[in-house]
């Protein structure tokens, strides 16, 4: 009966052991897991943050005066248009013909 009494305390003790390692294990992953979520949220708002600048820089008011003010680019009107008309028959690839 005392053998008996001793397996049965030592399975036990074995049995409380791998509980409380089990439970440390656990709330281990439980912080890792936090902590993953913490860099994904960051992640989420860094992504929204980037849209939104992305959204501002390709306005077409934006692009429209950046082109007027720094490339100092002004809108197509009429009379300063050049048309170039090209005579019939003419073409700007030389023919086999032209390159012998």
């Amino acid at each position: 009966m005392g053998r008996l009494n001793l397996v049965v305390a030592l399975l036990l003790m074995l049995s409380a052991i791998s509980l409380v390692t089990s439970r440390y294990q656990a709330r281990q992953t439980f912080v890792e897991l936090e902590q993953a979520r913490t860099i994904a949220r960051g992640h989420e708002v860094d992504w929204r943050q980037l849209q939104l600048e992305r959204s501002e820089l390709s306005r077409n008011a934006r692009i429209d005066r950046i082109a007027r003010e720094r490339l100092q680019m002004v809108s197509i009107v009429p009379d300063r248009t050049a048309y170039i008309n090209q005579a019939p028959g003419l073409s700007s690839i030389p023919q086999e013909a032209d390159r012998k």
